[in-house]
């Protein structure tokens, strides 16, 4: 997983993911992407790449949310899991998406990019 967050061409594919139509999908793509920015390592180029898309970043991330659609899998998922784990789940995405957009905030407002 070290390796995999130092790679922008990683980042570059979640970032597509995070717009997908599925918000499924969107939401596996979030749960990756956060390492990227969690990283206290990152690379410049991952700094950079953070930087040059963080508006429309925050954009997408103010629209996310952890509940799903109504598909097959979530119904399967809402049968087994009790409605309190869901909410402590959704409570801990908001959370985690929060400090993520900090995060991204904080890198965009450096001036100066390097490690």
């Amino acid at each position: 997983m070290k390796r995999y967050i130092l790679e922008v061409r990683y980042l570059k594919v979640l970032m597509t993911l995070l717009e997908d139509s599925s918000k499924n999908i969107q939401i596996a793509a979030f749960n990756i992407f956060k390492v990227f920015v969690a990283n206290p390592s990152k690379p410049r180029e991952v700094k950079m790449i953070l930087a040059k898309n963080h508006e429309k970043l925050l954009e997408l991330f103010h629209n996310l949310s952890a509940g799903k659609g109504n598909n097959a899998f979530e119904l399967q998922r809402s049968a087994v899991v009790l409605d309190t784990q869901i909410g402590a789940e959704d409570e801990q995405f908001e959370v985690e998406k929060e400090l993520i957009i900090k995060e991204i905030d904080k890198i965009s407002r450096r001036s100066n990019l390097d490690p």
